[in-house]
């Protein structure tokens, strides 16, 4: 009940509000005139049938048949009273029983709720509030960058303009406010001349707005803006954007880099000199060695940090047997990844084409990608329109449905090497993985995955690489968060820093067990002196150090439950 004044006050605060309330009230005004005529009625046709009642019985009556209750204590005796109560009962039928209740959800109760929701769901944030991360829009994205979020402290605050939605978000443990994303007061309200970053995360048109809407609040604030179309890039930077993230176009790209067309180590990022590459095991020689046997240290300086297998990114210790299934991750200077290149066979393979299956902008600059890296690409798509905007990217257009045997084998899926799958339908890429798999058991199956859910059924259909949307906008935003490049090992794993915990201070890295309580794959160690890469059993872990890490949130958390690791400050990354 406390909250009952102001929910009233929010009730008829708008126009839309003032109206519905008025509406039922003029119901209500109308339903009292009718009972008021059938009472005036009843009277009439009971001094007809020679019975006087006082006005209060009429009332009475009349409501009793338009209830339905009819306790039958008082009847008409003639034909027309009879006629007359039926009239009654089923205009009662009507106006009290049907429309009533509906009028009064729909003209009180639900405004109502939705203004007490309203009251309910914060509209700014608190005073001292600073360094916070603003996120424009509650999309795809939005859950994934969360976790991050939450992982390493930092505060951030989801603007959502619909109340209800916000309400919802705010019962699940989001931090939302609501409010207009259009206007300067919203964010001068939720702190942006004293976020850290706003992330502009829905629709190019809307991200206009809402960039020149921050910038009338600040001129400083870091804007990174989601874009989708790449002619919209410039436009994104002219209105104030710091930074514009073309995500389909990247999610392709990365897609395409995963195909391995040429032998050796594939570079996937890096972390001041330290390059992060991917290794497969067949081409590498490595199948079946124990990790201490394959030498990589001792002949090229290059260390193994992890081992991606089946879609799980796997610590690897000194007795872990590489399989021919798994692809090694390492680390090393761009030059002691060129020295692996430089020791695998030259022989050039056999021109194999790359098969891309739907051609949306994700397919597009997948296919862009691989041609820009010399590889013939074939591309299959149902729509005819795709034709013409993929002339001059791919060798071959073909038109048709991907389940059709007779035009997937036409599309080459005998002699492919690879195929990338990016409709954006995960029910349509899972059946296409399981179908292309049986069609040629040699491919390597690269696949765009819509819902994160779904990751580990797209491995169990028989891809070798997954990556969804939501996942690289989560990463490519918290890696421009945390002052670092974008390392996209695969779904859900992030290259992150964690500072060296006073428990474990001192410690050898053996006695640490950080990998074997965590799970985390290490990368190196960030010291006063610089970052140390080659690491080893009896790497002693410095108190002031950071540590470089690979692992997914969950993976984070466990460090921190494990160590009491705090994460460090935003931006730590960078001042060093």
């Amino acid at each position: 009940m406390k909250y009952l004044p102001s929910v009233l006050v929010a009730l008829l605060a708008t126009r839309e509000m003032r109206t519905s309330v008025g509406s039922l009230l003029r119901y209500l005004a109308f339903l009292g005139g009718a009972i008021f005529l059938f009472a005036v009625i009843f009277h009439v046709i009971m001094e007809r049938e020679g019975q006087s009642h006082s006005w209060l019985t009429g009332l009475y009556w009349v409501l009793v048949v338009m209830t339905t209750l009819g306790f039958g204590d008082i009847t008409f005796e003639s034909d027309l009273g009879r006629v007359f109560t039926i009239v009654v009962l089923s205009s009662g039928v009507v106006l009290l029983l049907i429309m009533l209740p509906f009028q009064f959800v729909r003209l009180f109760y639900a405004p109502w709720i939705e203004a007490r929701l309203r009251s309910r769901t914060p509209r700014t944030v608190p005073a001292g509030l600073s360094g916070h991360v603003i996120i424009a829009s509650n999309d795809p994205i939005v859950p994934g960058l969360v976790k991050r979020l939450d992982a390493v402290s930092h505060r951030y605050v989801l603007l959502e303009s619909d109340p209800v939605e916000a309400n919802r978000l705010l019962e699940e443990g989001i931090s939302v406010v609501t409010g207009r994303r259009d206007s300067a007061e919203t964010y001068r309200a939720i702190g942006a001349d004293r976020a850290y970053m706003v992330v502009a995360n829905a629709g190019d048109i809307v991200n206009t707005n809402i960039i020149l809407t921050v910038r009338e609040v600040s001129e400083t604030v870091p804007i990174t803006a989601i874009v989708e179309e790449d002619d919209s890039i410039d436009v994104l930077e002219l209105s104030g954007a710091t930074h514009v993230l073309p995500l389909k176009r990247q999610l392709g790209e990365a897609l395409a880099s995963r195909v391995h067309i040429q032998p050796g180590a594939h570079i996937v990022g890096s972390y001041k000199h330290l390059s992060i590459a991917e290794l497969p095991a067949a081409e590498g020689g490595l199948v079946g060695l124990e990790v201490k046997d394959t030498h990589l240290r001792d002949r090229h300086d290059v260390n193994i940090v992890g081992v991606w297998s089946s879609g799980q990114l796997r610590q690897v210790f000194p007795e872990t047997v590489v399989r021919e299934s798994d692809v090694v991750v390492v680390t090393g200077t761009v030059e002691a990844l060129e020295s692996i290149d430089r020791r695998l066979p030259r022989a050039p393979r056999a021109d194999r084409p790359v098969l891309v299956i739907g051609a949306g902008r994700v397919g597009g600059a997948a296919a862009a990608h691989l041609r820009r890296q010399g590889v013939r690409t074939h591309v299959l798509d149902r729509d005819e329109g795709q034709r013409a905007r993929l002339l001059g990217i791919a060798d071959e257009v073909l038109i048709g449905d991907a389940a059709d045997r007779a035009v997937i084998e036409r599309a080459g899926i005998a002699e492919a090497s690879s195929v990338v799958l990016t409709t954006n339908d995960d029910a349509m890429n899972i059946y296409l993985a399981v179908y292309c798999r049986r069609l040629n058991p040699s491919l390597r199956i690269v696949s765009r995955v819509t819902d994160e859910q779904n990751v580990e059924a797209i491995h169990r259909a028989g891809a070798d690489f997954a990556l969804s949307y939501s996942s690289l906008g989560a990463q490519s935003i918290f890696s421009r968060l945390r002052g670092h490049e974008l390392v996209t090992i695969g779904e859900g794993v992030d290259l992150f820093t964690r500072p060296v915990p006073p428990s474990l201070a001192s410690m050898t890295l053996n006695d640490s067990l950080i990998g074997t309580r965590t799970g985390l794959c290490i990368v190196g160690l960030e010291t006063k002196e610089g970052l140390i890469s080659s690491m080893h059993r009896e790497t002693v872990l410095p108190a002031d150090a950071l540590l470089v890490m690979l692992g997914t949130v969950e993976q984070r958390r466990a460090f921190t439950r494990e160590f009491g690791a705090p994460p460090p400050p935003p931006g730590a990354a960078r001042s060093r």
